[in-house]
């Protein structure tokens, strides 16, 4: 199967094989001809399941039959949860409609880069915004963009960006775009909060299910490896060497860890940078451009790279820390073995993570054989079942410390 059963113009054609789009994805033939027939539609999508593709393709050809205006008015809003997931995003709008008789103008609307010069882009006239909603909410306070227009409402990573707590900010914003558009919404789970969501955005949506990942994940060895917390930064050295990885991303549980220990690898000589919330725009995207062109061979990260990171050879993926939600297991390792390759997922095991990893296991049906590397001793306590503990009053934890303790601050 082709791109070619959806009847797509000359243009967008050679653009997908420019960027080496040959078969699409089961995700991608469900949602391209009800995007292309005016559907509102709500999909569960995981990582790797080309999704951005699924709603790009179909939005680009209806743009590319619009008529030209002397001044474009917006068409297409694109809300994502984090800057990296608007960047790619943008720049698959970008990439797919390189070869159109009228380039069509994509703005990114992010923190951490000038407002000014995004002000300035909006108001020359584009086509498509893909935003972050905090970013996107400062412009509209300063009345310098005119949603008025829009036909296409797209949000994507949903279940993110509840988790990120843009329910309010999504509010505001659906006050102010047009009632009548085409509602394009996309998800990795069909939580509560995401079927309440979706009910504010649409209420006629077709809903669409794609089978889980296993068969990405088919692609992935996955390994589980006892190791004691104060070994894990050799054992680590000891992997790469013994496999000769070349591009390896490894997750940890906070920015702070993340930049100890790219400080300490650093000084025993590899190209090896930390990547979290904190860095400026700038220095992210300067970051993820040398990781992608392999002038750094070891990015240690927070969960900030486990969704929107799209890299097509990282031979490696190490889950240093586990991740605390069991959904992000299969969205971090979903970083490698990407375009049809291979890949490696190894997780770091000791006696206090070992029940979560179970729980991870049993989430996704996954029974990983548990290895000690020789050289490395470890002693596996028997794991008892204990009762969670008891809440005390006065002391549960805020929003921002939960954020804060999961990396995503």
């Amino acid at each position: 199967m082709s791109f070619d059963i959806f009847n797509l113009s000359s243009e967008l054609t050679k653009a997908l094989e420019k960027n080496n789009y040959k078969t699409p994805t089961l995700i991608q033939t469900k949602v391209i001809p009800l995007v292309k027939t005016k559907q509102d539609i709500m999909a569960q999508a995981k990582t790797g399941s080309g999704k951005t593709a699924s709603f790009v393709i179909p939005i680009l050809e209806a743009l590319k039959e619009n008529k030209t205006q002397k001044k474009a008015k917006i068409k297409v809003l694109v809300l994502a949860p984090t800057r990296e997931l608007t960047l790619q995003i943008a720049q698959t709008f970008s990439n797919l409609s390189e070869y159109f008789p009228k380039q069509l103008s994509v703005v990114s609307v992010i923190g951490g880069e000038k407002i000014g010069e995004q002000l300035l882009k909006i108001q020359k006239g584009c086509d498509i915004v893909v935003a972050t909603s905090g970013r996107l909410l400062d412009i509209i306070g300063k009345k310098q963009i005119d949603l008025s227009t829009i036909e296409y409402f797209v949000l994507d990573e949903a279940d993110k960006m509840l988790d990120l707590g843009f329910v309010q900010e999504l509010d505001e914003i659906l006050k102010i775009i047009p009632k009548q558009r085409q509602n394009l919404l996309f998800s990795a789970t069909y939580s509560q909060k995401v079927i309440d969501i979706a009910s504010k955005i649409t209420t006629k949506a077709i809903k669409i299910e794609v089978e889980d990942t296993s068969t990405h994940v088919q692609e992935i060895t996955q390994r589980a490896i006892f190791v004691k917390k104060e070994d894990r930064s050799e054992l680590l050295r000891y992997l790469i060497k013994q496999h000769n990885f070349k591009s390896v991303l490894v997750f940890m549980a906070n920015k702070r860890a993340a930049d100890n220990i790219a400080n300490k690898f650093l000084k025993k000589g590899y190209e090896a940078e930390s990547f979290h919330r904190d860095l400026t725009q700038e220095e992210r995207i300067l970051t993820l451009d040398d990781f992608k062109n392999k002038k750094i061979d070891i990015l240690f990260s927070t969960d900030i790279a486990s969704r929107g990171l799209h890299i097509d050879d990282i031979d490696c993926v190490i889950n240093f820390d586990l991740p605390r939600s069991t959904e992000d297991y299969i969205h971090r390792i979903g970083r490698t073995a990407r375009a049809g390759k291979t890949g490696t997922a190894i997780s770091f095991l000791d006696n206090e993570n070992l029940n979560h990893f179970k729980l991870i296991e049993k989430r996704y049906k996954l029974d990983i054989p548990k290895e000690q590397i020789d050289g490395f001793d470890f002693t596996l306590i028997e794991q008892k079942k204990q009762k969670g503990p008891q809440p005390v009053k006065g002391k549960r934890k805020s929003k921002k410390d939960k954020l804060r303790e999961q990396g995503l601050r």
